[in-house]
């Protein structure tokens, strides 16, 4: 019997950031600790850079440890990781998010 196929580190990443709740944020040290390799929170941030494009995958719901929309940059349009928020019920001051401890999502495999 073949072995299944295993994912590799983008396609992990992708997969717990499309079970963030509408409403809900996660830092990209939380996922880098779900799958496996706590180290790798910038690695991380590289997959969300490479998923703009992909529909399914919600990249404006992964912010660093403090609730910073550090990867907001990399969204077409100056403040559309922001606006993306805000229409879920988030409010965002100076790039940071309001009552992040609120907001955040710890993600479980």
């Amino acid at each position: 019997m073949a072995k299944p196929k295993e994912l590799s580190f983008f396609e992990k990443v992708y997969e717990i950031v499309r079970q963030i709740p509408y409403g809900k944020v996660t830092s990209y040290g939380a996922i880098a600790r779900t799958i496996g390799s706590p180290q790798s929170s910038r690695m991380v941030g590289y997959a969300m850079n490479a998923s703009h494009g992909m529909d399914d995958v919600p990249a404006h719901r992964v912010v660093n440890r403090n609730g910073m929309l550090t990867g907001k940059h990399h969204f077409e349009g100056t403040n559309l990781m922001q606006q993306l928020l805000e229409s879920e019920g988030i409010k965002v001051v100076n790039n940071k998010i309001v009552d992040f401890d609120k907001h955040f999502w710890e993600p479980d495999l």
